[in-house]
């Protein structure tokens, strides 16, 4: 169970009744998960919205790390339960170490932190001990790429399974070493995580279930050099005692830890410039460009304008077997006729029909499909463009179905926009000098 689950709502309620205490569990989905187990849904992919902002990012794993300290009971041989109860910890020894390890993960940035700090001052062999904290930050990413390199799937070359290795193994260095630049910053709040939870949870008892949704968050407010250096002033901050502090004890370690303390300077000023919005570089075609891809936009209109008419009901065909012989496959699906309806539209645009042209094809178009049979509203997936009867077997695309939706959509906008148009598409010269290029690369 990793975050992300479909509940068997009357299980659900069985299991946990009378289970919790009220107001005090912030991180409830791994330990609803603890309790009523998962089943494994290898065919299904869910997708969520990575923050933008690493202060936004960083908020988010500041409530996850309260979350996760506050069911510290759980790891214990009594639990909290309901009305001030300590009932006995019923959870499995797997389940626990999944809760340890969240608290375990939250304390790393601070161990890695003072081994540093210990090395430089305290000890002899400052070296030794800065060499250790990077090998425990790259052995990681070493042994994911490894995995990676060893895990070639049957269906991609050997070359490209090793430039995707590649490209991971460079990301997860980009993310060690990322990890060593915020490394005081990740201290700094993971830290303030801990003991905030640890005192509202023994202490106030109250703010247990405070949570700001990532979409209620301003990243407008946290983009500035300024804001930057705000949020994160324990860095340069904690940099400046260090160098108070070397000369005292280890001047020696100065010069090797002087690279790391700079970049612990710059380090907001590196979240800064890692958090500016991307820019798109407009793409500026050359002349020759440009024509090519008009004469290519007038063949492709050449395919709807020759291939869907009143032979086919006005319904596009699926394809066109030219070789060894000419054949018309008399088929169509819901995206076969949204595309033919953009087709149209874009012909319009183009200037290679009229409006006129434009509201016969598409009337057609439409009033053919609502002739065919449908279920429950919904197209069939395929019919036959003569008979206008649905092939067998008979079925419901989502896809197709999505992408008509899609289509008709993109099609009320455009039809829409008419009104505002001149009766004389203005790009009607641009559309007939495209056909008479054509034309001519014809002729020779």
């Amino acid at each position: 169970f990793v975050g992300k689950g479909i509940y068997d709502v009357d299980i659900f309620e069985k299991a946990l009744k009378n289970r919790f205490p009220e107001n005090s569990i912030l991180s409830h989905d791994l330990l609803e998960g603890c309790y009523l187990r998962s089943g494994l849904l290898s065919d299904v992919q869910l997708y969520e919205k990575y923050p933008s902002l690493y202060s936004t990012d960083v908020s988010r794993r500041h409530r996850w790390i309260r979350g996760d300290w506050q069911l510290l009971s759980w790891v214990l041989p009594t639990t909290l339960g309901p009305n001030g109860t300590h009932p006995k910890n019923t959870l499995s020894a797997l389940s626990r170490w999944k809760i340890f390890d969240n608290l375990r993960r939250s304390v790393v940035p601070q161990s890695l932190l003072l081994l540093l700090i210990y090395g430089w001052i305290f000890s002899s062999s400052s070296g030794f001990w800065m060499e250790a904290v990077i090998a425990l930050l790259i052995i990681p990413s070493v042994c994911a790429s490894l995995f990676d390199l060893a895990r070639k799937s049957e269906d991609i070359s050997l070359w490209q399974h090793l430039v995707a290795t590649a490209y991971a193994a460079g990301r997860h260095l980009t993310n060690t070493g990322f990890s060593l630049v915020s490394l005081p910053y990740e201290a700094f709040y993971s830290s303030h995580a801990i003991i905030l939870a640890l005192w509202r949870m023994l202490i106030t008892h109250k703010n247990m279930l405070e949570w700001t949704p990532s979409h209620q968050l301003n990243p407008s407010d946290n983009t500035s050099l300024l804001s930057a250096y705000r949020n994160m002033w324990v860095s340069p901050t904690l940099v400046f005692s260090l160098i108070i502090l070397f000369p005292a004890a280890n001047g020696a370690a100065f010069v090797a830890a002087l690279p790391l303390l700079l970049i612990w300077i710059l380090s907001p000023a590196i979240v800064w410039q890692l958090g500016l919005p991307l820019t798109r570089e407009i793409p500026v075609l050359a002349a020759e460009q440009i024509i090519f891809l008009r004469k290519l936009a007038r063949k492709t209109w050449a395919f709807f304008e020759s291939s869907v008419g009143p032979d086919d009901n006005w319904l596009p065909p699926d394809n066109i077997q030219e070789i060894p012989v000419a054949i018309v496959a008399h088929r169509t699906s819901p995206t076969n006729m949204g595309i033919t309806l953009l087709a149209n539209l874009t012909a319009y645009d183009f200037g290679y029909i009229s409006v006129g042209q434009f509201i016969h094809r598409t009337e057609n178009t439409i009033q053919t499909m609502t002739k065919l049979e449908r279920y429950r509203g919904h197209f069939y997936n395929w019919y036959d463009t003569i008979s206008l009867v649905p092939l067998e077997p008979r079925y419901i695309s989502t896809v197709d179905s999505g992408n008509l939706s899609a289509h008709l959509l993109t099609l009320r906008a455009g039809l829409t926009a008419l009104s505002d148009q001149p009766l004389v598409n203005p790009r009607l010269f641009e559309g007939l000098l495209d056909t008479l290029q054509i034309l001519i690369d014809a002729a020779g």
